[in-house]
């Protein structure tokens, strides 16, 4: 089977109100651990790769394992996603190589600004009329090649690539009151009359939208009054299904979605870590967001939790081994057992072979009849 276009995964998952993993992968552990789950759960995937695994692995590199791994299991349906390209020309790398979607981030911009003396690249958010040119770009030139294209309006609350929204004393923007969920017009959450109008303007796919997660494992600020334990982040569910209220045909995207299992940063804090004050998403909030239209939901940090506790804990138990295949074979086996995990949280489980793939070439046809 070849790599199939993105949409397609997504709009067989809205059929069958389910929502879809999108996993992020930097080398070919995380790949096997990925379609091992897909194979053994019969599910669809979206592999991405950010443009950091991108500068990491390179990616020719990521290609060709990508390549591999669905030459080794041809009936599980996989795209191939780029996540957080910056520009057009990015994106165009990305589909110069084969990759099946691409997601062009026109939510935040880089600019210049200087601290303690010294000149740095900060992340701040970009007007909507930029964002939108930005993106009908990027969606005019993909379609020509069959590819899927996701954008995002609003900004997430954490790191977005390695920057957060912060103010001018580094301290976040994003806070509790931001996020409560009967707060009608905050101005990080997205906006659904302005999510109605990006998707009308800009042609989009599928849209990723800004509702109280972050990327990492510190999702939250938030503590319990008494016992100071971190609670979890506030997920406006609610700004979800006004969202898909107004465009009930696009498949709406989480990302920053991974779970931080406390056993996962136990193992790592057992075994010579110091990860303190984590939280992550809780799997039923992923699950009742999916109810309203969610169908991607990205997942970083809990694969890389559960590889870097395996590793730890091999090595602490086998300090005279040395060999990378000795210590990266149980995290293979960790990572796979959390996609396993999400996999059938998701309900994307047991639906591989609900469809016939589409290819590039045929989702070409199928824009130029919809006049895309």
């Amino acid at each position: 089977m070849p790599l199939v276009p993105m949409r397609q995964i997504l709009e067989e998952a809205t059929k069958g109100g389910y929502g879809v993993g999108a996993f992020n992968v930097n080398n070919m552990e995380q790949i096997q651990a990925i379609m091992e789950a897909a194979n053994e759960t019969n599910s669809p995937v979206i592999i991405q790769a950010s443009r950091g695994a991108l500068q990491y692995s390179r990616m020719i590199y990521l290609k060709k394992l990508i390549e591999a791994a669905v030459e080794e299991y041809p009936h599980i349906p996989v795209a191939m996603h780029l996540d957080h390209g910056d520009s057009l020309e990015t994106c165009m790398k990305a589909i110069d190589l084969g990759f099946t979607s691409v997601m062009i981030d026109g939510s935040l911009k880089d600019v210049e600004v200087e601290k303690d003396g010294k000149k740095k690249k900060e992340q701040v958010p970009r007007e909507f009329e930029e964002n939108v040119e930005i993106t009908r770009k990027v969606v005019e030139v993909a379609h020509k090649y069959g590819v899927t294209v996701e954008g995002e309006v609003g900004c997430l609350g954490g790191i977005e690539d390695g920057h957060g929204i912060e103010d001018k004393e580094g301290k976040s923007l994003l806070t509790e009151k931001d996020l409560e969920e009967e707060r009608k017009y905050s101005p990080f959450l997205t906006d659904p009359e302005e999510a109605e109008r990006f998707v009308k303007e800009t042609g989009v796919d599928a849209l990723a939208v800004a509702i109280g997660t972050s990327h990492g494992a510190f999702k939250s600020n938030r503590k319990h009054p008494v016992t100071k334990e971190v609670l979890p982040p506030i997920i406006a569910v609610s700004r979800v299904k006004k969202i898909h209220e107004r465009i009930p045909e696009v498949p709406l995207v989480m990302h920053g979605s991974s779970s931080v299992p406390q056993e996962l940063v136990d193992i790592i804090n057992e075994c010579g870590g110091e990860l303190k004050d984590t939280a992550g998403v809780p799997i039923e909030k992923i699950q009742e967001a999916i109810k309203y239209g969610v169908r991607k939901i990205n997942v970083d940090t809990d694969s890389r939790l559960a590889m870097t506790g395996a590793i730890r804990k091999y090595l602490k138990e086998n300090p005279s081994k040395f060999d990378p295949r000795d210590y990266l074979k149980p995290a293979r086996e960790a990572m796979k057992k959390v996609y396993v995990e999400r996999m059938i949280a998701f309900g994307q489980a047991g639906h591989a072979g609900d469809y016939k793939p589409l290819t590039l070439d045929d989702m070409k046809c199928l824009y130029s009849k919809m006049g895309k």
